[in-house]
């Protein structure tokens, strides 16, 4: 039997034998003697190893595989699976207990190291008769033609380029796959006419199989105008198969479920020499100084454990609910968000520099304003040196030693005291100095974080192209990321809002669901009260006050006569759904209404409430029983939420799935009418030809940069396909649309606030 041996962080209770199931013998180290250190930095580390007395070396997780095995740190992503020859990382099977949903990861991981020890899975050796280069075009356009030719329905494909936007670079080559056995990857170089021609015939013959079809699909029509009239995502299969985000890159599938693990390592140690060699920054690298003989048969493994990974993850379709997602939700999506992200997002170059100005003089008047303070003064005598308002050990320093304000009891996650924007706001009330540090955080968030980085990326149609997501999250919200990320735009500062501005004879026309999550937990509680309050067409807060405190005055009236009560309601009505607890009404009431509200207040308030709307209550306890019972649900639209830790033995992460699962329900689903709505729309434009365009998606918004003799067309034809009857709607009282429409995104804040 092959000599193993095991090292984790530091010394535990764990029984390896009994993990292992006494399949091997091993030998057992640690990476710290000290038991009692938490984060291991590489000065703790005191291990005394020599690996070459070992075949295998198990390491249990992410420390130990950060300090044996250079520029791999996701244990998640390796976990099982050979790396550098000889070291086998894995999960630490500690945190099952806590963490239930891990079960899954340990137990395969397992079961694959124990095969390696064993010798029942042995090393792939990729070379040219599996991954191969072409750069001659005759052999290029027979391959093509023996792709075509081929009776298999599927073609898998990967792009290289140099870039992560089609603007921002050119395409290097293509990878393909057609019988699972064999890729080649396709220098550009070598195409002709005749190469397109027959590439297009390939894509309009085969469903094709990308990873991330969003991403190559914009590559390829933007360099070469191909169609694609069926694809497949890999990507998107994964996340049906799990929600959770950060598990469906390629490499992390291909080490899972295919036998050809990191195969990318090489390459990237390539890349990390010639960075060295060069004094190249890891950001800066240009993926163009590849060699071609280097990148080869990398970049046709892609298009090889692409089609290995469709052939095992397709089965996921075989869930008629799941299925419905993905080709119903998901591939439409896609098809809808590489035309949203071509469109940009419209900005006006003049006014980004003005608000960029406007910023910096506002963060130096607040600078100054706090260098006056005498509190100031009297850190930098005690220290010896300069006060730096962006470091938070000084500002704790300043605000808790200095200044003596009471810590609020917030603590980092290093259990110090906190210093974050809540802290500030509340410590502001008693000194002027947490709330100037808290001004120049705001505006130099919004300076560095937008102004600064959105000019120099515009393209030279001033319109920002960045990218948005149907695999990032659990609920199935979009996310945004890349160069903006537009889900995270400031709400109460105009700056960045007001510079996203529709060109001149356009305006920007932004659409809004109302209390969409409450309506569609209305719906789906069939709760008769809750509905009427939604069928009396006046405003649904009051509405639901008036039913809830039985109040002596009209709808209209309450906001003025009761104004604590239909805040108390709708405090209630929007944290029913995440669980929240007299406690947390009673604070969301009191900042709302600026009066105190007593968490007994809330604690009766929230009585009343489930009383009025009893059925909606019942509909709670019998989701949470089901999430308890089963750990996972069902969205109306099919979406599935697996919530493993459900069955935690720490009642504080088994609460937290309970209420992550019914939220779920209610996100989820407004989430997906917002978006079948934008789907249905812009196939509206397309097929009318309408010059309107939709650039964002942003939670439950649509924006879109809408000429003037179109606006009434367009939002009349919007909030027709956002109230489509789906089989989610109260008949007579379709989900509400709220519009505004502006010449930009802040609907005339920017010009009072900065001109």
């Amino acid at each position: 039997m092959a000599k193993v041996a095991i090292v984790e962080k530091t010394a535990s209770r764990t029984d390896y034998n009994k993990e292992f199931e006494g399949a091997f013998d091993f030998d057992q180290y640690q990476l710290c003697s000290d038991s009692s250190i938490k984060k291991v930095l590489k000065k703790d580390c005191d291990i005394s190893i020599d690996t070459n007395d070992y075949e295998w070396i198990i390491l249990i997780g992410s420390e130990a595989l950060k300090y044996f095995v250079k520029g791999t740190t996701s244990v998640t992503e390796s976990s099982g699976s050979r790396v550098d020859k000889k070291f086998l990382p894995v999960i630490n099977p500690s945190m099952l207990r806590f963490k239930p949903e891990a079960r899954k990861t340990w137990e395969s991981s397992k079961d694959n190291i124990i095969k390696y020890i064993k010798g029942e899975i042995e090393e792939v050796v990729i070379d040219e008769s599996i991954a191969f280069g072409i750069q001659d075009t005759a052999e290029c356009n027979n391959f093509i033609k023996e792709a075509i030719a081929h009776e298999g329905e599927f073609v898998a494909v990967d792009s290289e380029t140099t870039g992560l936007y089609p603007r921002d670079g050119y395409m290097q080559g293509i990878s393909i796959c057609f019988d699972g056995k064999r890729a080649a990857y396709i220098d550009i170089e070598c195409f002709t006419e005749e190469t397109e021609t027959l590439l297009q015939q390939l894509f309009s013959k085969k469903t094709i199989v990308f990873h991330n079809a969003k991403f190559d699909i914009a590559f390829l029509e933007y360099h070469f105008n191909f169609k694609f009239p069926k694809f497949e995502d890999t990507m998107l299969l994964s996340y049906l198969i799990n929600e959770n985000p950060g598990m469906h890159g390629l490499k992390a599938l291909a080490i899972k479920f295919t036998p050809y693990g990191d195969y990318e390592k090489p390459m990237y140690e390539w890349m990390d020499n010639y960075r060295k060699e060069h004094g190249i920054l890891k950001n800066d690298f240009d993926w163009g100084c590849i060699p071609f003989d280097v990148m080869k048969p990398y970049a046709a493994m892609d298009a090889l454990c692409t089609y290995i990974l469709f052939e095992k993850l397709k089965k996921i379709k075989e869930n008629p609910k799941l299925k419905k997602v993905y080709d119903e939700i998901l591939i439409p999506g896609t098809r809808f968000l590489i035309d949203t992200q071509e469109n940009g997002v419209p900005f006006n170059n003049e006014r980004l520099r003005l608000a960029q100005s406007v910023m910096q003089e506002n963060i130096d008047k607040a600078i100054a304003a706090l260098y006056k303070n005498s509190a100031i003064r009297e850190w930098e005598e005690i220290n010896g040196k300069d006060f730096n308002p962006a470091s938070t050990v000084q500002l704790r320093s300043l605000l808790f030693d200095t200044l003596g304000l009471p810590p609020t009891g917030k603590k980092t996650g290093t259990g110090a005291n906190s210093t974050d924007a809540e802290v500030l706001e509340q410590l502001a009330e008693q000194s002027n100095v947490p709330k100037l540090i808290l001004e120049i955080r705001q505006r130099s968030k919004i300076k560095n974080t937008y102004l600064d980085k959105i000019i120099p990326q515009l393209d030279r149609d001033n319109r920002l192209r960045t990218s948005f997501n149907l695999h990032s999250t659990t609920s199935g919200r979009l996310s945004s990321s890349g160069k903006l990320n537009m889900q995270q735009l400031p709400r109460d500062n105009p700056a960045v809002k007001g510079c996203i501005m529709a060109a001149p004879g356009h305006k920007i026309v932004a659409m809004d669901l109302t209390t969409a999550e409450v309506y569609v937990a209305a719906v789906l509680s069939e709760d008769k009260a809750l509905i009427k309050a939604f069928r009396s067409g006046e405003n649904f807060h009051s509405a639901i006050a008036k039913t809830v405190f039985k109040l002596p005055c009209t709808i209209k009236e309450v906001e003025h006569l009761y104004k604590d009560r239909r805040q108390a309601a709708k405090a209630v009505t929007f944290g029913i759904m995440y669980g929240a607890g007299p406690k947390k009404i009673s604070e969301q009431v009191t900042k709302d209404s600026g009066k105190y509200f007593s968490p007994q207040e809330a604690k009766e308030v929230i009585e009343d409430y489930f009383k009025t709307f009893h059925a909606l209550n019942k509909w709670i306890d019998k989701n949470h029983r089901y999430i308890e019972q089963n750990g996972f649900i069902y969205s109306f639209f099919g979406r599935k939420r697996r919530l493993p830790n459900v069955k935690s033995s720490d009642a504080g992460i088994k609460s937290h799935s309970i209420r992550s699962g019914l939220n779920f329900l209610v996100q989820s689903a407004a989430s997906d009418i917002n978006l079948l709505g934008a789907i249905d729309m812009h196939h509206y434009i397309q097929a009318n030809d309408m010059k309107s365009r939709i650039f964002a998606l942003v939670h439950d918004s649509i924006l879109a940069e809408v000429p003037e003799d179109e606006i009434e067309h367009y939002s009349e034809k919007l909030q027709y396909w956002i109230q489509l009857d789906r089989g989610l709607i109260i008949p007579g009282a379709p989900i509400g649309c709220d519009f505004e429409i502006g010449d930009d995104y802040s609907m005339g804040k920017f010009e009072k606030a900065y001109q």
